[in-house]
């Protein structure tokens, strides 16, 4: 741009930071274009803002391919002057699929490491989230569109079940679901820097983790109105079509 525009680099630079622009930055985004976006969002943040009572309002999701990984060289430690290393490769020692439940009211996790994220290991925790939670209560589970949250068995199962109510965020808004809030702490709290020479290590180091977090859980709140949402993804569908155009 320096060489187009016959100034110097460093003059470009400073025309740049004066404006606030930062173009080797990228931020990446997708427009839902679910047809009923407006209605699972509001009832999903109707959920949030005001839940019901005698009922748990629980953020589920699977957080699948979980990989034991151990590096290939043992690390440096943390000294002074000198943060803790590690080697960029890695040994795959294979993968096991997260379950959680995450409580809106208190921030506790109902969870459980399994091998694969099939309609069957699904409803193996549906049936621990039922003995888990106390029996009077009405659950409201938000989950994604995941296939096997909707397979038959599954269909069968809550209507058996009729305390469970199923609320499907839209297409491409798992933003919407706060279990994905606390998978993002997981892994880089744990899993990013854990060396791991075992499933059966990683499964362990999860647990670990599960039971620290709810000996002090702390609920995430959410703030955002339906509303506000709705006109932040207004204004994203109309600069998206602008730009095509």
């Amino acid at each position: 741009m320096a060489q187009a525009a016959g100034v110097s680099a460093s003059t470009v630079g400073r025309i740049w930071r004066r404006h606030g622009l930062k173009p080797h930055r990228v931020a990446t985004f997708k427009v839902s274009r679910d047809p009923h976006f407006a209605e699972k969002l509001e009832a999903i943040v109707g959920l949030y803002l005001a839940p019901p009572e005698r009922a748990l309002v629980l953020c589920v999701d699977e957080k699948s391919q979980i990989q034991a990984l151990d590096r290939s060289q043992p690390g440096l430690p943390l000294r002074q002057g000198r943060q803790r290393t590690q080697t960029h490769d890695y040994k795959r020692h294979g993968t096991t699929t997260l379950f959680a439940a995450l409580s809106t009211l208190d921030g506790k996790i109902i969870g459980t490491c399994l091998p694969r994220h099939r309609h069957q290991e699904f409803l193996r925790f549906l049936r621990q989230i039922d003995a888990e939670t106390p029996a009077a209560l009405d659950l409201h589970l938000i989950v994604d569109n995941y296939a096997t949250h909707k397979h038959p068995k599954v269909k069968a199962w809550l209507k058996r079940h009729p305390r469970f109510h199923l609320h499907f965020t839209p297409t491409s808004a798992s933003w919407l679901n706060m279990v994905e809030r606390f998978f993002r702490d997981l892994t880089t709290r744990r899993g990013r820097a854990g060396i791991f020479k075992s499933v059966a290590e990683l499964e362990t180091a999860i647990s670990d983790y599960l039971r620290h977090h709810n000996a002090q859980p702390k609920p995430f709140i959410w703030t955002a109105k339906a509303s506000d949402i709705l006109a932040k993804v207004t204004r994203a569908k109309a600069a998206l079509v602008k730009s095509q155009n």
